[in-house]
């Protein structure tokens, strides 16, 4: 029994880059290219009619761009994923690309395992993050000034900013635990709390989300 290929949409202005990509996910027996658009209102109205698995999001599109792409698809369905395969790596790029709930950020200097890979695991639910952005937010995480009056607009509880803190700190749910003397299985619960409140549904988007409002103190 054949299981079912990972039906992916480019969005992407760049002829060549599409053509790239689309040879790419031929060699793939898991990956199916199934549409293509070069701009964002065709790419958002694809999106809707076929509802792919994956959209490959360029951010710098000739009408609007990635970003409000993104969160044009994701409102419309926020089970399609998306990942920013873009050239753009500034600070501001990739906060907004993640606040508007994208799905992983890759680097058009990715090699074609590291875009199968990519693909696959986003399908599966995992973030996929450049290493080049990767470090980046840890720079926008430690760089961040310290003495900022945290601000509790999400009705999070003492324990959950305890955790959200953590999160930001880049500390696993064991590791949060430990700390907090807890069982993993409550923080894995108190993430789950911090998520709904954030409104967001990982815990890549929720660190930024606490960054960018002050919600916790660094």
């Amino acid at each position: 029994m054949n299981l079912a290929k990972i039906k992916v949409l480019i969005i992407e202005d760049h002829e060549l880059t599409r053509i790239g990509l689309s040879l790419i996910i031929e060699k793939s027996n898991k990956i199916e290219l199934i549409e293509e658009a070069n701009n964002g209102i065709v790419g958002i109205s694809k999106a809707k009619r076929i509802n792919p698995d994956i959209v490959l999001m360029d951010i710098g599109l000739p009408d609007i761009d990635g970003i409000e792409a993104t969160k044009q698809i994701k409102k419309y369905n926020p089970d399609i994923k998306i990942i920013a395969f873009t050239s753009r790596n500034s600070e501001n790029d990739v906060m907004e690309m993640f606040l508007a709930s994208a799905d992983g950020y890759m680097m058009k200097g990715a090699t074609s395992e590291q875009i199968i890979r990519a693909i696959e695991s986003v399908n599966e639910g995992v973030a996929w993050i450049d290493p080049a952005v990767a470090k980046l937010v840890l720079s926008k995480i430690q760089k961040a000034p310290r003495k900022i009056e945290a601000k509790n607009n999400y009705d999070l509880t003492n324990r959950e900013i305890e955790v959200l803190q953590l999160i930001v700190n880049g500390h696993s749910n064991e590791e949060i635990a430990n700390k907090l003397f807890i069982t993993v299985s409550t923080a894995k619960i108190h993430v789950h709390h911090i998520l709904d409140k954030l409104a967001v549904k990982d815990r890549t988007t929720a660190a930024i989300t606490a960054i960018k409002n002050n919600v916790v103190n660094f």
